[in-house]
């Protein structure tokens, strides 16, 4: 038989993941937290090409770990999304996962003005002390996101971790967000997706911890 499985006890998995990773993504430029994060989607999704893949803006990662920290709210588009973050993490400072899609109120609403139902939990989770919007499958959420926060400018704005996937204006979404928002961790393209949201997230939540 060609074929080797290694054998390793169920607590060391991770860690053996992360350090082949790191093994084969070599010496890069990134500084240890970008590092942390792109290593951590590279785990969620066994896709090395996001290491060029990733932007990220000047504050992002501080301003989410701030965020943690003040016990905000992560707001997500979809409930996949919302079941990758780990809540006791998120606990731990007070906060906790805002999924809306799945409301009543937000489904009626959305049949009313013919909008998805991800645009509309948006509209009504950005209320709810949001630090960061967690976007992994809808650019019509993205899109929302960003006309809200444009409408609603603050000082406290919230970071905006836009990753969806797909054809239909997922690029272009991920695209206007770099231009119109000052505070946000995307990836280019048609590449994205819930698990690269989550995996986002958790990495963000692993730095606050620090």
């Amino acid at each position: 038989m060609s074929i080797i499985i290694q054998k390793i006890g169920p607590l060391e998995i991770e860690e053996e993941s992360f350090r082949i990773i790191s093994e084969e993504l070599g010496t890069t430029d990134l500084d240890e937290k970008s590092f942390k994060i792109i290593q951590r989607v590279i785990h969620a999704t066994g896709d090395f090409s996001f290491l060029e893949n990733i932007r990220f803006s000047a504050d992002a990662i501080s301003s989410g770990i701030q965020a943690i920290r003040e016990g905000k709210n992560i707001l997500t588009d979809v409930n996949m999304v919302a079941a990758g973050i780990s809540k006791t993490l998120l606990g731990k400072w007070g906060g906790k996962v805002i999924c809306n899609v799945a409301n009543p109120e937000v489904a009626d609403k959305a049949r009313a003005e013919n909008k998805t139902r991800s645009e509309i939990a948006i509209e009504f989770g950005l209320k709810q002390n949001i630090g960061i919007v967690a976007i992994g499958n809808a650019p019509t959420a993205l899109l929302q996101t960003i006309r809200n926060l444009k409408e609603n400018k603050s000082q406290s704005d919230p970071l905006v971790v836009g990753v969806p996937v797909g054809f239909v204006n997922a690029a272009e979404s991920k695209a206007l967000l770099m231009e119109e928002n000052e505070c946000y961790i995307t990836s280019l393209g048609r590449k994205g997706g819930s698990p690269v949201a989550a995996a986002i997230v958790n990495a963000i939540l692993r730095l606050a911890d620090k």
